[in-house]
């Protein structure tokens, strides 16, 4: 049977580039219907995830956007005004990213529409929240990773800041929307009342950078100043061999002892320094700096026997090349291929997510802007003639060859 907990539930989606893309690629991922409403101009990522054949859909536009029905309406023309009011009045979710004074101008915010449909659930994903003294300023996730402290982990570790080299801000608070969203619905099929959800990414990743490195200051007095030394270690990085590099991680003291046998350090076997967790917790730094050493005298693979067997953590530390050729995921099958109306021979990432033994739909590719705007016209209950006149007008926007109804 289909896994699709959320079907026939339809989402509203105002939301662009990443933050908001991933919240409503996971919804539609559960069975929801998505409508994705984009300007003429278009969704920022189409081109600013980097080239594609026609220059319209980035890879990264077309893994973040699967599954999601696209009108194309420019809200800046009144004529849309009565589509957008149909849209607001038949979904049962709402979600945008757009800054929020710009929301309310368009009459979209949380009050307005809740005002006349209480049964509605309404999600603003932003910077910093509505209130506060940073409410309504623009972002992006780099600037959220140095707000928030997370480019500065970089600095206490390696004495300069720098930005996570993906957008794990937008992934993390995009995959927390989602849930919250699901919780509301749950909800509503018990009460009937809709609510107003307010996600502000700075706030969101502050808390996930305190609960881990707020640490020895979590007390009050402070034991100790802020930050989790072992995270914070310079030689808490990836060890080189001697073809490559591996990732491990040795917590307990099993695994303290079989990694010390192993790399040929049995002079340490007996230090009362590495002996437990409580004394590797007080002697971080020298701890690290054994277990950070370079084991070039091995390759990748004798590593990675010889870790195993001893039930030690390991992994190859992978580039984007040699991911793409990783013989798990290559056997599990993640990355899967299709045929895209626009781009051609595209690839798609299938669910990670496995319910009773099988995979949710990868639903169906991204669509090209305006590739479903006559078919959800005829939807919302726009005559034929009515439907032309909108186009024309500029109100709304049909991708040439379109889908019709």
């Amino acid at each position: 049977m289909t896994f699709a907990p959320l079907e026939g539930v339809r989402i509203l989606d105002l939301t662009t580039v990443v933050v908001g893309p991933v919240t409503t690629w996971r919804l539609a991922q559960y069975g929801a219907e998505i409508i994705k409403v984009e300007s003429p101009g278009g969704d920022l990522m189409r081109g600013l995830g980097g080239p594609s054949p026609t220059g319209q859909h980035s890879g990264a536009y077309l893994h973040l956007n699967r599954g999601k029905r696209n009108i194309c309406l420019d809200l800046k023309n009144p004529a849309s005004r009565e589509i957008m009011n149909r849209l607001v009045q038949t979904s049962d979710v709402i979600i945008a990213n757009i800054r929020p004074d710009a929301l309310e101008r368009l009459g979209l915010d949380a009050a307005t529409v809740r005002d006349m449909y209480p049964d509605k659930i309404h999600c603003l994903i932003s910077g910093y929240g509505t209130d506060g003294p940073y409410a309504g300023l623009p972002t992006y996730d780099s600037v959220v990773q140095g707000a928030t402290g997370m480019a500065g982990l970089a600095y206490a570790r390696d004495g300069a800041p720098a930005y996570v080299p993906m957008l794990i801000c937008d992934h993390v608070v995009g995959e927390i929307a989602a849930g919250t969203i699901m919780a509301a619905l749950m909800e509503r099929r018990a009460s009937g009342a809709g609510r107003s959800i307010e996600i502000p990414m700075f706030e969101t990743m502050a808390s996930f950078v305190l609960q881990e490195h707020l640490a020895q200051a979590s007390f009050d007095p402070p034991v100790g100043p802020p930050g989790d030394l072992r995270l914070l270690s310079p030689h808490n990085k990836p060890v080189q061999t001697a073809d490559g590099w591996i990732s491990f991680t040795i917590n307990t003291d099993p695994q303290v002892r079989a990694f010390l046998a192993a790399v040929g350090r049995e002079d340490l076997l007996d230090d009362p320094r590495f002996s437990s967790v409580a004394a590797r917790a007080t002697h971080v730094a020298a701890w690290f700096e054994v277990r950070g050493a370079p084991l070039t005298h091995k390759t990748t693979d004798a590593w990675l026997r010889i870790f195993r067997k001893a039930d030690i953590a390991v992994m190859p530390c992978h580039t984007l090349e040699s991911l793409q050729a990783d013989p798990h995921l290559n056997a599990v099958g993640l990355v899967q291929w299709e045929q895209h109306p626009a781009e051609g021979k595209s690839a798609a990432l299938r669910s990670t997510i496995r319910v009773d033994g099988t995979y949710p739909s990868n639903r169906s590719f991204a669509q090209p802007r305006g590739y479903e705007t006559r078919a959800i016209l005829d939807d919302l209950g726009f005559k034929d003639e009515e439907t032309e006149t909108l186009i024309a007008s500029g109100a709304a926007h049909a991708a040439p060859g379109a889908q019709s109804k």
